[in-house]
C-alpha cells in the first residue's frame, strides 16, 4: 500500500456522511444539526464535533472502532487528521496536560441513558493505554480500571430509561507524575440515590450487587447469607423486574469479587461487603402489624437472619425498629423517653437502617479505592466528570430535584465558559466581535441554591425540616404554601396540586412534594447508630464511628446542604482545570440501534444550547494564549527567539506567526494574548516545531550512534563469530565486516515499515532470496524485529484504479517464538533454513552472520533459553502444504567446489549446493583486519595503502558475480529464478525496488545513505 495513505476504519470505500464538524455546516438550525447527526448516526458514525466540544450520540450497540488499532491511530495525531472519535479528545486532553503543565477535565453531560458512563469508560482505558510506566504505575492503572466495575456494581441501576443507570455522581481525578505516568487517583462521590435500597418504580431494579449476588453466590455463601429467590425479598420485589436484558449477573458477580482483589480488599473484608448487603435484603423483610395503634414485628422468624447477618441481638433490633428513645426537656431538666412507634414510623426506621448501611458501605468502597491509589502530592491531573443525567420521569421526586440541579450547575459551567467568558475575553482583548445571544440558566441555578432575598427552593426546604416535627404529609404540605410565597412569582417557579414545576434548561420537570421533607432530613436516629455500634464485627462498629455523647446539638445537615456544598465544591474544582466537553445524546427511548425520534433529539439539542456553540465557535478563536507562554512555547522556530525574545512581547509573537506564514486572516493580535482561529493553522505550528526538534535529535542521534557504532562493532563482530566458530567455515571477505542492520534504509521506506508494529523495534532489514518447494530463487525484503520475521515481496495489482502497479504484499510474518532451530552448512555459503513447527523457510543471505545473531539474541529474550543451531551438509527440511498434497521434505547436500561462487543443481527432491573452501572454521575477527588462522602463523596487514578492489568485485569486497547468471533487472518478485543456476545474491546490498524507481537507481542511493555515518575502515570488510 502506498506509503502516505492513512489505514483507518472509516477512510477507505464509505461514502461521507454529513460534516465531521458542524462548525462547517451551511445552514446552522436546529434542523440542520438533527438532520447531520441523524445522516451519521444511521451510517454509525456516532461523534462528530463542533470544534473541540464532542457531540456522542448513543447507538445502543457495540461499536468496532474502539480496538488497539484506533489507539495507534489517534495518540499523537491532529484533530483534523482523523474522523471524530472519544479518542481524539481524550489524547488531545492528555498532551495539552503534558504541553502546558495545567490540569485538565472533561465534563461529560447529557440526560439518563445518553452514553455517559461509557464515555468515561473509554477516556480511562485510552489513557492506561497510551501512558507509560513501570510496575507501579501499572498497579495504579489496574486499580483505575477495576474501580469501573465495582462502583458500577453498587452505584449502577436499571431505570425506565437505562439499563445501567449511574445513580450517584463520580469526578475520577487521574494524577501524574511530570512524565506522563499516572501514579495516583482520587474518585469523589456525590448524592447516592439511598431511596432506592428500598423500593423502586415499575420495570426498575435495585442496585446490580443484590442481583449479581443472588446469581452468583457460591452454594456456601447460598447457605451463610440465607440466599433465597428475589421474589422472596421485599427490597427486590416491588418492581417485579428482576433480570436485564444483554446483562449477565453471575458473569459480572465474578468481576466484581475481582475488582475487590485488585483494589486490596481482604478476603475477610469482602465477606463482610456481602453479609451487609446480604442483612439489608433480610431487614426488608421484617414486616409490622398494627396491635392497638402500635407498631408490633409481624414474623419475629424475619429478624434472626438480618441480626446473625449484621452481628447484633435479635431482641435489640426488635426493640429499636419498633420504639425510639427521645429526649424530653421539663423544667430545665432532660429526660429520655421510649416512644412506641406506629406501623408507618416502624417501617421508616427500618428502611432508615438499610439506607444507612448501604450508604456508610458504598462510602467505604470509594474510600478503598483511594486509599489504594492516593499519592502524597499532586503534579498534573485529569478529572473525569460522569454524573447522572438529567432526569423527567412521570413522578419525580427528591431525588430527581438533586439531579437536575446538579446538571444544571454544570449546564452553567458549559455556558460560563463556552459561551460568556470566551465572548467577554474578546471585549476585554480588544477583538473586532459580534455579540450573540444565549440563554443563561443562571437564573434558574439561584431559583433553587440562593440563600436570601429571595431564598432559593433549598432554603426553604431547610426552613420547614428545621422547624417541623411531624413526619410525612404535615411537613411537605407546609413546604408547598412557603414555597408559593417566596417563589410563586418567579418566571421559572409553578406550582401545581401535588407540587411544584421548575423551567430547567432542559425543560419543565414537575416534582411531587410528597415525601420531600422526609428525605431532605436525612436523619439516622440514635438508637439506630447505637445499635449498630453494639454489632460484633468491628468492620460494621467502623461504619458508624460517631461519638454521640460529643454531638453537636445544632442544625442537623440537611440533604440539600450537602448537594449544595457537593455541587459547589466540585464547580470550583472544575474551573481550575482546563476544560473539555462531550455532550451526550439519547436517540431513542426504545434503547435499541438504528432507532431514531427526531422530535427527542431535537429537543436535546435545543436544551443543550448546540446552535449556539456553533455559531460562538464559527465566529470565534479556537485557539489563544498569553504572548509569553505563545513565545516560550514557539521559541524554536526562529533565531531571533531562541533561546530568548529581546523585545516586546506582542512583536515575538507576531514574528513567530509570520514566520510559519500564518495568514493574517487567521488569527488577531489582543492586549496580552493572540487568538489564532483555526484549529490548522495550531498545528502548523505544532508541526514546524516538532520539525525543529526532530532535526536537532536526529543531529544528536547520529553522532550519538556513529560514536557507539565504532566503539561496539568490533565486540558485536566477535560476538556474532563466536556463533560459527569451530562450526563454519568464513567467507575471506566478510569476516571482519562492519554490523549496519539496516541495509534497507526503513526509516525513508514506510512502505515497508507500515507492516511492522509501531512499537517494534526494528534489528535486521536486507534483501534476501527465498527458495520455494522447487528450489527456485524469488527475491524478498527480510525485517527482523524484536518479535517477528517479516518477509514482503511485491505484485502487480491486478483490480482497481491502481491496476498495474507494484505494490508491497506482506507473504509471511513469522514470530521469532515459533523458531525451534536454525540450521546451516559447515562451508562459507549464506544458505540458512528456519525450522518452525508448520513448515521451514529456507533462504539465502550474504549477512547471515549477523542476522542468526540477532535472532540469538532475540530468541533468549523473548523465550529465556538459546536458540538451537544445527550445522549439517545434509540438512532436511518441511515445505508447506498445497492443496490436497501433503507437505513432505526437501533436501539440501552441501560439497567441495571450486572458488567463491556457490554452484546449485536441483534433483527432484534434493538441491545440490557446491562452494570452494573458505577460511578455516577456528579463524576469528582482528582489529586492523588481521584473520587469525589455525596454520600456526599471522597474517599481518601491509604498511602500505590497501589497493582499488580489483574491477571483478563490488565495492564491500565479496566477488562481483558475471552479468549473464544474474536475474534482470526488472524482474519483479513473483518471478521465480529456473533451473540449475549460480547463487544470484550480489554482494551489493540489493533491495526492493520502490514503486517508480529502478532497481539500479535505487542501489546507489541505498548504499550511500545507509552507509554514510559509519564508514568501512578497512577494504576488506563486506558481505
Amino acid at each position: 500500500m502506498g506509503s502516505k495513505e492513512r489505514y483507518h476504519w472509516q477512510s477507505h470505500n464509505v461514502k461521507q456522511s454529513g460534516v465531521d464538524d458542524m462548525v462547517l455546516l451551511s445552514k446552522i438550525t436546529e434542523e440542520a444539526i438533527v438532520e447531520n447527526l441523524k445522516k451519521r448516526y444511521l451510517d454509525d458514525y456516532i461523534f462528530t464535533y463542533i470544534g473541540s466540544v464532542l457531540i456522542s450520540v448513543n447507538p445502543f450497540k457495540q461499536m468496532p472502532y474502539f480496538t488497539d488499532r484506533e489507539i495507534e491511530i489517534y495518540q499523537g495525531a491532529a484533530q483534523y487528521e482523523n474522523p471524530p472519535h472519544i479518542y481524539a479528545l481524550t489524547d488531545n486532553m492528555y498532551r495539552n496536560m503534558m504541553i502546558d503543565a495545567e490540569n485538565q477535565c472533561v465534563i461529560i453531560s447529557g440526560e439518563s441513558g445518553a452514553g455517559k458512563t461509557v464515555a468515561a469508560k473509554y477516556i480511562m482505558g485510552y489513557i492506561s493505554k497510551v501512558s507509560g510506566g513501570g510496575s507501579k504505575v501499572q498497579h495504579v492503572k489496574d486499580i483505575i480500571l477495576q474501580s469501573n466495575p465495582l462502583l458500577e456494581a453498587f452505584g449502577n441501576a436499571k431505570t425506565v430509561r437505562n439499563n445501567n443507570s449511574s445513580r450517584f455522581g463520580k469526578y475520577v481525578e487521574i494524577q501524574f507524575s511530570r512524565g506522563g505516568e499516572p501514579d495516583g487517583g482520587k474518585i469523589s462521590n456525590f448524592l447516592l440515590e439511598k431511596s432506592r435500597v428500598v423500593s423502586q418504580n415499575e420495570s426498575e431494579r435495585n442496585f446490580h450487587i443484590y442481583y449479581q449476588l443472588l446469581e452468583g453466590a457460591s452454594p456456601e455463601q447460598v447457605e451463610n447469607l440465607g440466599i433465597a429467590d428475589p421474589t422472596y425479598y421485599f427490597y427486590l420485589n416491588q418492581s417485579g423486574t428482576y433480570k436485564v436484558d444483554g446483562t449477565d449477573d453471575k458473569k459480572e458477580f465474578n468481576e466484581t469479587m475481582n475488582a475487590m482483589q485488585v483494589i486490596g480488599i481482604t478476603a475477610e473484608i469482602q465477606l463482610m461487603v456481602l453479609q451487609i448487603i446480604a442483612g439489608i435484603l433480610h431487614l426488608g423483610n421484617i414486616s409490622f402489624t398494627e396491635v392497638g395503634n402500635y407498631a408490633k414485628v409481624e414474623n419475629e422468624a424475619h429478624l434472626a437472619f438480618p441480626a446473625f447477618l449484621l452481628g447484633i441481638n435479635e431482641m435489640k433490633l426488635r426493640e429499636k425498629v419498633t420504639s425510639r428513645k427521645m429526649d424530653s426537656k421539663w423544667g430545665g431538666k432532660t429526660e429520655s423517653i421510649n416512644m412506641t412507634l406506629n406501623v408507618e414510623q416502624a417501617g421508616y426506621t427500618r428502611d432508615a437502617l438499610s439506607k444507612a448501611l448501604y450508604a456508610r458501605l458504598f462510602d467505604y468502597l470509594v474510600d478503598a479505592v483511594n486509599k489504594a491509589m492516593q499519592k502524597p502530592y499532586e503534579e498534573y491531573s485529569i478529572g473525569v466528570l460522569d454524573i447522572y443525567g438529567f432526569e423527567i420521569f412521570q413522578k419525580n421526586g427528591f431525588e430527581q430535584f438533586c439531579i437536575n440541579f446538579v446538571n444544571e450547575k454544570l449546564q452553567q459551567i458549559f455556558i460560563e465558559l463556552t459561551l460568556k467568558a470566551e465572548q467577554e475575553e474578546y471585549v476585554q482583548e480588544g477583538i473586532k466581535w459580534t455579540p450573540i445571544q444565549y440563554f443563561n440558566n443562571k437564573i434558574v441555578c439561584d431559583l433553587i441554591e440562593n440563600k436570601l432575598n429571595p431564598p432559593g427552593i433549598m432554603s426553604v426546604l431547610d426552613d420547614v425540616c428545621a422547624t417541623m416535627h411531624a413526619t410525612g404529609e404535615g411537613a411537605d404540605s407546609t413546604l408547598l404554601q412557603k414555597l408559593q410565597a417566596a417563589v410563586g412569582g418567579h418566571e421559572h417557579f409553578n406550582s401545581w396540586n401535588q407540587g411544584f414545576i421548575i423551567h430547567h434548561y432542559a425543560g419543565k420537570v414537575s416534582y411531587d412534594v410528597n415525601g420531600f421533607c422526609e428525605r431532605n432530613r436525612d436523619v439516622l436516629f440514635t438508637d439506630l447508630i447505637e445499635l449498630m455500634q453494639t454489632s460484633e464485627f468491628p468492620f460494621i462498629q467502623m461504619l458508624f464511628p460517631e461519638n454521640l455523647q460529643n454531638e453537636k446539638k445544632g442544625r442537623p445537615t440537611t440533604a440539600s446542604m450537602k448537594i449544595k456544598k457537593q455541587a459547589n465544591d466540585l464547580v470550583s474544582k472544575l474551573m481550575k482545570c482546563t476544560p473539555h466537553y462531550i455532550r451526550c445524546i439519547k436517540p431513542n427511548e426504545t434503547k435499541r440501534p438504528k432507532d431514531w425520534e427526531e422530535s427527542r433529539v431535537k429537543h436535546q439539542v435545543e436544551y443543550l444550547g448546540l446552535k449556539e456553540n456553533i455559531r460562538v465557535r464559527r465566529a470565534g478563536f479556537a485557539y489563544r494564549r498569553a504572548f509569553p507562554k505563545f513565545i516560550q512555547r514557539y521559541a524554536i522556530l526562529t533565531p531571533e527567539t531562541w533561546p530568548y525574545w529581546r523585545g516586546d512581547e506582542r512583536q515575538g509573537a507576531l514574528h513567530l506567526l509570520r514566520s510559519v506564514n500564518i495568514d493574517t486572516d487567521q488569527y488577531q493580535m489582543g492586549k496580552t494574548k493572540v487568538f489564532v482561529k483555526n484549529p490548522e493553522s495550531l498545528f502548523l505550528l505544532e508541526e514546524m516545531r516538532e520539525r525543529k526538534f526532530d532535526k536537532f535529535a536526529r543531529t544528536i542521534q547520529k553522532a550519538w550512534r556513529k560514536y557507539i557504532a565504532r566503539r561496539k562493532y568490533e565486540q558485536m563482530r566477535e560476538e556474532a563469530s563466536s556463533i560459527l566458530y569451530n562450526f563454519k567455515e568464513r567467507r575471506r571477505n566478510s569476516i571482519n565486516r562492519n554490523f549496519v542492520g539496516d541495509y534497507l534504509g526503513i526509516e525513508d521506506r514506510p512502505e515497508l515499515r507500515q507492516f511492522v508494529g509501531k512499537r517494534e523495534r526494528i534489528d535486521f532489514a536486507d534483501s534476501i532470496t527465498k527458495f520455494d518447494r522447487r528450489f527456485k530463487g524469488i527475491k524478498r525484503d527480510l525485517i527482523l524485529s524484536s518479535k517477528h520475521i517479516y518477509l514482503i515481496g511485491r505484485e502487480k495489482v491486478k483490480k482497481g484504479p491502481e491496476k498495474g502497479q507494484i505494490k508491497e504484499i506482506l507473504k509471511r510474518k513469522i514470530e521469532i517464538q515459533n523458531i525451534t532451530a536454525v540450521s546451516m552448512s559447515t562451508r562459507q555459503d549464506d544458505f540458512v533454513v528456519l525450522h518452525e513447527p508448520e513448515y521451514d523457510s529456507l533462504l539465502e543471505s550474504i549477512f547471515k552472520t549477523e542476522f542468526v545473531s540477532l535472532l540469538c539474541k532475540r530468541t533468549e529474550e523473548l523465550k529465556h533459553q538459546k536458540l538451537q543451531l544445527k550445522f549439517s551438509d545434509s540438512i532436511q527440511f518441511k515445505i508447506k502444504k498445497e492443496g490436497w498434497g501433503g507437505g513432505g521434505t526437501r533436501n539440501l547436500i552441501f560439497s567441495r567446489g571450486q572458488g567463491e561462487m556457490v554452484v546449485i543443481k536441483p534433483a527432484g527432491k534434493t538441491l545440490n549446493i557446491s562452494i570452494g573452501d573458505g577460511l578455516p572454521k577456528n579463524s576469528k575477527p582482528t582489529r586492523k583486519g588481521v584473520v587469525v588462522q589455525s596454520r600456526g602463523f599471522t597474517q599481518s596487514p601491509p604498511n602500505r595503502a590497501a589497493p582499488r578492489p580489483p574491477p571483478g568485485q563490488c565495492r564491500n569486497g565479496a566477488p562481483r558475480f558475471p552479468q549473464n547468471n544474474q536475474m534482470k533487472q526488472d524482474q519483479t518478485y513473483s518471478r521465480p529464478v529456473k533451473g540449475p543456476r549460480i547463487s544470484t545474491i550480489s554482494s551489493e546490498m540489493p533491495s526492493l525496488p520502490k514503486q517508480g524507481a529502478t532497481t539500479k537507481a535505487r542501489r546507489t542511493t541505498n548504499m550511500d545513505a545507509n552507509m554514510e555515518f559509519m564508514k568501512v575502515p578497512d577494504q576488506g570488510v563486506a558481505g
